[in-house]
């Protein structure tokens, strides 16, 4: 069953590669994250979508190469791409967000192809 988090993301969005649900006692990080994705979505007013990852088991996240304390686990990050935004523009976006108060400090990964942002609240940048 899909839970409505905010006005454009629902918790299927975020559900493991695998086919896991993300678990109850991760939805309060779910649903922060999904307010934080909101206002990216609301300030751009384009679609947002979670690619790759949202949640992942641990057994998925050993397999895709995940990091051992990947936000991924705990329902606190996602990967994202936005209609008519590339990678790199959306990354600076967020920035911007962090920067002026409106989204939580985090982890923000700018690789080829999309982006991952968590909300970790220590500020970690880096490229893959």
């Amino acid at each position: 069953m899909s839970v409505q988090l905010t006005k454009n993301f629902n918790s299927k969005e975020f559900d493991c590669k695998d086919g896991t649900k993300v678990p109850e006692k991760f939805m309060s990080n779910l649903q922060k994250l999904a307010n934080n994705l909101q206002v990216l979505r609301n300030e751009l007013g384009v679609a947002v979508t979670v690619t790759g990852s949202g949640y992942r088991t641990k057994s998925h996240n050993k397999a895709v190469g995940g990091a051992v304390n990947s936000q991924h686990l705990t329902a606190n990050g996602a990967d994202i791409n936005a209609k008519g935004h590339t990678p790199k523009q959306l990354y600076d976006k967020i920035e911007i967000l962090v920067a002026s108060g409106k989204m939580e400090q985090g982890g923000l990964g700018l690789y080829k192809n999309f982006v991952h942002y968590d909300r970790r609240l220590t500020k970690a940048r880096w490229k893959g």
